[in-house]
């Protein structure tokens, strides 16, 4: 007979969660009640009806919103003392964790994982070396790793997290990282982070990280090889960029970096979302909603262009629209390859440009582009096509999974 304390959860949120989730929900009272009455005063100023104050109606319609607000207030204020009345928790990273729930809070992290840390918000996921599903403790390492340790380190995309290179083909389960482990003897260790905040922070905190585990490998750390999925590539190019720049070690044993389905010059999503911020204050009213789409992560936004770090190029007057990014090759030293997909039979124009795996357009994901200072320098025989797939299906890909196991084969320098 099973016990009702063996049971499932009905829920994947602990109360931890439901407690950091309300605190936001205070936060957003508020603002959603403020963005709705200015949008009905810019009605009534298009019918020449002025209200008190910019953003504010006057009349029986101010008095409606002047008790929306206190309503909001009010219920703001009742949601954190209920809160404080509510018995102690543990916090969020101390609970035990199960995969949708560590989906879920990937997710609320890329969408808005600046705004859960600047509001100082527990459900902010801290980045972390993780191995065998639990983060690395500098102070008692795990005594399995290898005295020569031939390092992978999978870094996942955004709205994601380490547990979901976990995938299946055809109802077999995959992982990319633990098929290379088995037939080359890598060690994979899975980066977690929170992608909804800036590339160049997330980067500059990865290549600190690295120097970390390059100091307190147990023997000697003897090769690192980096998989980067989507957005995990750009974080990857950042920390290269920022290890160099602050003269660390770990960048020598840096053997090879692989980009799978990463966006080095932009996805064309986030350019929907930056052509929605700068068309909406074009009338009054819509100008409310310009708040809404800004409302979208840093992290996100940095994805517009790919951008990875934080310096900005100075203008050419040669190019009519010039990328605004610094360039950034691709870092020295070390073998870098880049897997794209298409969800189209063939290459053409419209497959390269617009179509590519659904969210990263083919040239992106190669590293091509119009302005020669950021073309990659990708060598041909470091590339690969894959045909017929989506974005996400490149994480269970057989044909990918073959070509990574070929390319790492030596799993040396270049």
């Amino acid at each position: 007979m099973t016990d009702a304390t063996d049971l499932p959860p009905s829920s994947s949120w602990h109360l931890s969660d439901i407690r950091e989730l309300a605190q936001l929900l205070t936060l957003a009272l508020p603002a959603a009640v403020q963005i709705t009455e200015e949008v009905h005063q810019a009605v009534l100023s298009g019918m020449g009806i002025k209200g008190r104050d910019e953003g504010k109606t006057a009349g029986i319609t101010g008095l409606v919103y002047k008790g929306v607000h206190g309503a909001a207030n009010t219920l703001a204020s009742g949601i954190n003392g209920l809160l404080t009345r509510l018995p102690p928790t543990p916090p969020p990273h101390h609970i035990p964790e199960t995969p949708k729930r560590a989906a879920l809070i990937a997710t609320l992290n890329g969408v808005m994982g600046d705004k859960l840390v600047e509001h100082k918000n527990a459900l902010a996921t801290p980045m972390t070396l993780r191995y065998q599903g639990k983060p690395l403790d500098w102070q008692a390492m795990p005594i399995d790793l290898p005295h020569e340790g031939r390092v992978l380190l999978m870094v996942h995309g955004l709205c994601m997290n380490d547990l979901q290179w976990h995938t299946q083909h055809q109802g077999k389960p995959v992982n990319h990282g633990e098929q290379l482990a088995t037939a080359l003897g890598y060690q994979p260790l899975y980066l977690r982070y929170n992608s909804g905040m800036s590339i160049a922070q997330n980067g500059q905190q990865l290549a600190q990280l690295l120097e970390q585990l390059l100091a307190h490998w147990p023997g000697k750390l003897k090769e690192i090889s980096v998989l980067g999925y989507s957005m995990g590539g750009l974080v990857a190019r950042s920390a290269c960029h920022h290890a160099n720049v602050a003269g660390l070690g770990w960048p020598a044993r840096l053997a090879n970096l692989i980009f799978l389905g990463t966006p080095h010059h932009g996805a064309p999503l986030e350019h929907a979302g930056h052509w929605l911020e700068q068309l909406l204050p074009a009338t009054a009213y819509s100008e409310p909603f310009v708040r809404l789409a800004r409302l979208r992560s840093t992290g996100i936004k940095d994805l517009r262009h790919g951008k990875v770090i934080d310096a900005v190029a100075p203008p050419d007057p040669a190019v009519p629209s010039p990328d605004p990014r610094a360039p950034l090759p691709l870092p020295s030293g070390a073998n870098c390859y880049a897997i794209a997909a298409t969800t189209a039979a063939k290459r053409s124009l419209l497959a390269d440009r617009l179509i590519g795996d659904g969210l990263v357009p083919l040239r992106s994901a190669l590293g091509q582009h119009s302005e020669a200072r950021h073309q990659l320098a990708f060598l041909p025989a470091h590339t690969l096509i894959v045909y017929r797939t989506s974005h996400m299906a490149l994480l269970g890909s057989p044909q990918v999974g073959q070509q990574l196991l070929h390319w790492l084969k030596t799993g040396s320098h270049p």
